[in-house]
C-alpha cells in the first residue's frame, strides 16, 4: 500500500467520526439557541477542558507559532509553550472559568456583547463588540487555513484549495448539524488524538538524524546558540520573545471563543477538575509544540522556500516518520483547526445573531429562527476565512492581528469587571477604545503588514487594563452619569433584568 493511499486512509477515517459526531447530535442543537451554543450548560470538565485546548492550539501553534519561534529564540522558545500552559490555561481557569460561569448563568448570558450590556449597561457598547469579534475573528480564522495549507502541501504534495476545502467541510458539519455540544464531544476526541500524535511527534523527531537524540540535539542547539548570539539573547529579541509568551498566553483572556468555554460549564466541581485537565493538555501540546520548532536550526541552515510558514513541514518530511504517523500527523492538525475554527466561526456568527440581527434588525425573530440563521452565517463565515486566507501575510503576523485587537479591546473590560464593581461604563469604553486603537492603527498604517504584531497586541492589553482603572476612577468621583456603579450584575437574575427592561410591573431588587 502506497504512502499517499495509508494518509487518505486515516484522513478518511477522521472525516467519517467527525460527519457521524455531528449527525449523532443533530437533535440535541434543536430547540433554539441556548441549546445551540452553549449547550443547555451541562459540559462535564473533560470536554470543557479539552474544548478549550484544541481551540487554544491549532496549526496556528504548530506550524506558524513554533517554527518561526524555534528559529528566532532557538530553545529559548520552549519558554512560549510554559508561559501558555501556565498563563494561557493554568491561570486563566483559575482566575476567570468560576466566576465566569457563575454570571452568564445567573444572568443567561450567551456572548460577550451581552456579558458587557449587562454589566455597563450599554447598547453601543454590545454593538461595537459584535463587530469588532465579527470582522476581526476572520483574521484568525484565516490564520488557521494558512496553517493547514503549507503543511499538506508539503507532507502530502496536495493543492492548498483541496486542503482548505478539507478543514472547511469538517468545521461546517460538526456546526451546521450539532452546535455547540457536537463541538465539544468532537473536541474531546480531537483533543485525545492531539496528545498522542504530539508525543509520538515529539518522540520522532528526537530520535530523527538530525537532532541524534535529547541529549545531543540539546548540546548541539546550545553550541548553535552560543555561537549565533542567542546565549543570552540580544535585547531586541529578548524583548520580542517576552512579547510572544505574554501575547500568546494572556492574549486568550480576551478572545470570546475561549471565554465561551466557560459559559457551559456544569458546576463549579468540574471547572477544579478543569484547571487540572486543561494545564496538562496545554503542557503537553504546546510545551511538545514549541520544542520541536527549537530544533528548526538543526534541519536547516536556511530559511527554505515559502518562509517561516514552511519550517515545521519540512522537519516532518525530513524526519523520515512512518507513513501512517504521517497520516495521524496530518489528522492531528486537522482536527486542532477545525476545533479551532469550529469554536471562531461558532462565536462570531452566534453573536451577529444575537447581538446584532435580533436587537436591531428583526427583534421578533424565533428561537429556532436564529439558530437556522446561525447556521447559515457558519457558512458563510468559512467562505470569507478562505479569502482571508489568500491574503499574503504570514501565519504568525495574522494571529496576532486578531488577538491583538480583540484582546485589547475586550480583555480588561471583561476581566477587572469580574472582580472590581467600581469600574464603569466611563472606564470600560475608555479600555475598550484605547486598547483598540493601539493595537489596530499601526497594523492598518503598515498596510497588515507590521512585524511588531506580538508587541503591539502587548501594549494594548497594557494600556486598556490602565484606561479602565484611572478612567473609571476619574468618572465616578467626578460624579458622571457614565461613572455609576451597576452591583445588579453581581446578584441580579435574568428575570429581574427582564423585567426592568420590558417595563412591567413586576418589583425589581435595589442592590447597593
Amino acid at each position: 500500500m502506497s504512502k499517499e493511499t495509508i494518509i487518505w486512509l486515516v484522513i478518511a477515517a477522521y472525516a467519517i467520526f467527525m460527519l457521524a459526531v455531528g449527525i449523532l447530535n443533530s437533535k440535541s442543537s434543536k430547540g433554539g439557541m441556548a441549546n445551540f451554543t452553549v449547550g443547555g450548560r451541562n459540559a462535564g470538565a473533560w470536554l470543557s477542558a479539552l474544548s478549550y485546548g484544541t481551540a487554544y492550539f491549532s496549526a496556528v501553534m504548530f506550524i506558524g507559532y513554533s517554527g518561526g519561534s524555534g528559529w528566532d529564540f532557538g530553545l529559548w522558545s520552549i519558554l512560549v509553550g510554559v508561559g501558555n500552559a501556565v498563563f494561557g490555561s493554568l491561570l486563566a481557569w483559575l482566575v476567570l472559568a468560576r466566576r465566569t460561569r457563575e454570571c452568564t448563568r445567573r444572568l443567561k448570558i450567551k456572548s460577550m456583547p451581552q456579558l458587557f450590556e449587562m454589566r455597563y449597561q450599554s447598547k453601543g457598547m454590545k454593538l461595537f463588540s459584535c463587530v469588532v469579534i465579527f470582522i476581526f475573528l476572520l483574521p484568525y480564522s484565516a490564520s488557521v487555513y494558512k496553517g493547514l495549507t503549507s503543511v499538506c502541501s508539503v507532507l502530502l504534495n496536495i493543492d492548498e484549495t483541496v486542503c482548505m476545502i478539507i478543514i472547511a467541510i469538517g468545521s461546517a458539519l460538526v456546526l451546521v448539524l450539532g452546535g455547540y455540544m457536537a463541538a465539544l464531544k468532537a473536541d474531546f476526541v480531537q483533543g485525545i488524538i492531539m496528545m498522542f500524535g504530539v508525543a509520538a511527534l515529539l518522540a520522532f523527531v528526537i530520535i530523527s538524524p538530525q537532532v541524534g537524540g535529547l541529549s545531543a540535539g540539546v548540546a548541539r542547539m546550545s553550541e548553535y546558540m552560543s555561537q549565533n548570539s542567542m546565549l543570552p539573547l540580544d535585547g531586541n529579541a529578548a524583548v520580542s520573545l517576552v512579547a510572544t509568551i505574554l501575547m500568546t498566553s494572556f492574549g486568550t483572556w480576551g478572545l470570546p471563543q475561549m471565554i465561551h468555554k466557560f459559559y457551559g460549564l456544569r458546576d463549579d466541581r468540574e471547572v477544579k477538575r478543569g484547571v487540572i485537565i486543561s494545564t496538562f493538555f496545554a503542557l503537553l501540546v504546546a510545551g511538545g509544540g514549541y520544542f520541536i520548532g527549537s530544533f528548526s536550526h538543526l534541519f536547516f541552515s536556511e530559511i527554505p522556500a515559502g518562509g517561516k510558514d514552511y519550517l515545521i513541514p519540512n522537519m516532518l518530511n525530513m524526519a523520515h516518520l512512518p507513513d501512517i504517523l504521517v497520516g495521524v500527523v496530518l489528522v492531528l492538525l486537522i482536527s486542532a483547526s477545525v476545533s479551532t475554527l469550529s469554536s471562531i466561526t461558532l462565536t462570531a456568527c452566534s453573536t451577529v445573531t444575537m447581538d446584532l440581527v435580533k436587537e436591531r434588525i428583526k427583534k421578533d425573530i424565533k428561537d429556532e429562527s436564529a439558530a437556522k440563521l446561525t447556521r447559515i452565517l457558519c457558512l458563510a463565515f468559512v467562505v470569507c476565512s478562505y479569502v482571508v486566507a489568500n491574503y499574503p501575510t504570514p501565519i504568525l503576523e495574522m494571529m496576532s492581528y486578531s488577538w491583538g485587537i480583540i484582546s485589547g479591546a475586550f480583555l480588561a473590560p471583561y476581566a477587572i469587571a469580574l472582580y472590581w464593581k467600581g469600574i464603569n461604563r466611563a472606564g470600560a469604553w475608555a479600555g475598550m477604545l484605547g486598547g483598540f486603537a493601539t493595537a489596530f492603527i499601526p497594523v492598518a498604517v503598515s498596510g497588515f503588514k507590521t512585524p511588531y504584531g506580538p508587541a503591539w497586541a502587548c501594549a494594548a492589553m497594557v494600556v486598556s487594563v490602565l484606561l479602565c482603572i484611572v478612567v473609571s476612577l476619574v468618572a465616578s468621583r467626578s460624579g458622571w452619569k457614565s461613572g455609576a456603579r451597576n452591583d445588579f450584575f453581581y446578584t441580579g437574575t435574568a428575570e429581574e433584568w427582564r423585567a426592568k427592561h420590558q417595563n412591567k410591573s413586576v418589583p425589581v431588587p435595589t442592590h447597593k
